[in-house]
């Protein structure tokens, strides 16, 4: 019963990121849910709460934990910054090509229209960026100037933005390109080593 569940809930929140995605909040109903999914709409509500507590979830299971990306700036064999790039390189495509974590951006962004409190989504990604930059700069790989918290904020915000206005203005298909430009102008401000090969490409 306990695995029936389980994939009950699962099928709803996959069936519910899609339709947001899709088309928003505000144009999302229960019983669209159900439609999407296969299952009751009582099933909504009772694994849920309702159309407030599956918005929730969706923003809480990809987009505000990155559960799935720990791994990657966790691995101490790759050097910090080298990690951080590798990790915006990851969450780049997830927002551009995974439905749940699509959802959960644009959740966000519409947060006024949801009668709940949402969880923050940039507190993991600011706290791991910070960390990672604070490794950087004790190894001698950042400028001495270079003050972790700080940067992490800006720079995690400034990624949301591009990657936003990018999909915004030219579509999904060049995030990552725009990111490889965002780096090649960024990386310089935060280290004095050249480029490497684990760094950003150039344009070819």
């Amino acid at each position: 019963m306990q695995e029936r569940a389980k994939e009950t809930r699962r099928s709803l929140l996959e069936a519910a990121a899609q339709l947001f995605a899709e088309q928003g909040y505000a144009a999302t109903s229960v019983n669209d849910m159900s439609a999407r999914s296969g299952r009751t709409s009582g099933a909504v509500y009772f694994h849920y709460a309702g159309k407030e507590g599956i918005a929730v979830a969706v923003v809480q299971d990809r987009f505000a934990t990155w559960s799935q990306l720990a791994a990657r700036y966790a691995d101490e064999a790759v050097p910090p910054v080298e990690r951080l790039v590798a990790l915006s390189y990851d969450i780049a495509r997830a927002l551009a090509e995974d439905p749940v974590t699509r959802a959960g951006a644009r959740l966000w962004a519409e947060r006024a229209t949801i009668n709940a409190p949402l969880p923050d989504p940039f507190a993991l990604w600011t706290a791991a960026a910070t960390r990672l930059l604070a490794q950087a700069r004790l190894a001698g790989h950042l400028y001495a100037h270079i003050r972790p918290a700080r940067t992490a904020r800006t720079l995690v915000r400034a990624f949301f933005g591009l990657c936003a206005l990018t999909e915004a203005l030219e579509g999904t298909a060049v995030v990552t390109d725009r990111l490889t430009d965002w780096w090649q102008l960024t990386l310089p401000s935060l280290r004095p080593h050249p480029a490497r090969a684990q760094d950003p490409p150039a344009d070819r």
